[in-house]
């Protein structure tokens, strides 16, 4: 297993571009998995009551702002060799790092899309069910009548998942090889890591190459939302 020694890398592009890809292999992994996960329950919590439903939104709220450090914490020690999925020999990978972003954005796309489809007209879904449609039909059509929530709600959980430092540098260790090129280390880390040692030219790029990827992924999902639309 790797150890998760900080490796002085130089001021090169590989070294950069490495960091990008590593950034964005975890993040956008985290956050499909986490729109894959929360979706369905955003729309069972949105059109059904049972008992602790109630209560299950609360835990849902409270996840949105849980402490990522406790979020390292415990999948740190879900993953080691003590713990329950020690046999898996994550930690200090870039899957570990996965899992600890999924926990983190999970609860984000969950309450931000339950809130969407909560905002869909009742009306709209009386009027698929009385042209015969199922209940896969509703689900689909208020999916399309949330999209732009939904789209909202998977940019706020990229948004939590690659700003994120403090459990990502927990199970990942923020390392790079032996090349100089990254193995854990993300955009955020490196961030951290270059302003630490002064070297202010390369940390600020990294920042830049952080907002100007944000950027682009807010256009991507909003230009989804939207239905592929022309901004009016």
């Amino acid at each position: 297993m790797l150890s998760p020694l900080v490796v002085d890398a130089p001021f090169e592009w590989h070294y950069i571009r490495s960091i990008i890809r590593v950034s964005l292999y975890v993040s956008l992994t985290a956050v499909v998995l986490s729109t894959l996960f929360s979706l369905p329950i955003a729309l069972v919590l949105g059109f059904t009551e049972f008992r602790g439903k109630t209560l299950l939104t609360s835990l849902i709220n409270t996840g949105m702002g849980f402490p990522s450090v406790v979020v390292g914490l415990i999948v740190l020690f879900a993953l080691s060799n003590d713990g329950p999925l020690g046999s898996w020999d994550l930690v200090f990978t870039p899957e570990a790092m996965i899992i600890s972003q999924f926990v983190l954005a999970a609860p984000v796309i969950t309450g931000v899309s339950l809130a969407a489809v909560g905002g869909v007209e009742q009306n709209v879904r009386d009027a698929a069910y009385a042209m015969g449609g199922t209940t896969v039909d509703v689900a689909l059509v208020t999916i399309k009548e949330a999209r732009y929530g939904i789209a909202t709600a998977v940019l706020a959980g990229f948004g939590r998942a690659i700003s994120e430092v403090g459990s990502v540098l927990i199970v990942g260790g923020n390392i790079a090889g032996s090349d100089g090129t990254s193995v854990t280390r993300t955009l955020t880390t490196a961030i951290q890591l270059e302003a630490r040692q002064g070297r202010f030219e390369t940390a600020m790029l990294l920042g830049a190459i952080l907002v100007v990827l944000v950027l682009l992924v807010n256009a991507i999902v909003v230009r989804l939302g939207n239905g592929g639309g022309r901004y009016r």
